[in-house]
């Protein structure tokens, strides 16, 4: 699967961008109709710590799926919101399921 990055106002460095694209394609073992996807990368300016804003949203035949996260670093932000991902993918797939019986 295809999965592009995009660090908004920064260049993330090799190592995040290899760590993103390892974790997003672990879900093509979970479920294998995803398309493609793309990575939004942004630090907010608050006050406290937890400025880094991690955005995922990954095509699926019939159904696009969005998680958004702000945490103290990136690595944390898209772990999270990858964990959001794979709910919405669980729910998805049941909603195949009962379709098809």
């Amino acid at each position: 699967m295809k999965v592009t990055v995009h660090a908004i106002h920064f260049d993330a460095d090799k190592e995040l961008v290899n760590f993103i694209n390892e974790k997003v394609n672990k879900l093509e073992h979970f479920y294998d109709g995803l398309m493609g996807g793309e990575v939004f990368l942004r630090v907010e300016k608050a006050d406290d710590n937890q400025n880094k804003v991690a955005e995922i949203k990954l095509q699926s035949p019939g159904k696009e799926l969005f998680a958004k996260r702000q945490c103290k670093s990136f690595e944390e932000a898209v772990d999270t919101a990858l964990e959001a991902i794979k709910s919405q993918l669980k729910k998805h797939k049941e909603k195949q399921r009962s379709v098809l019986t």
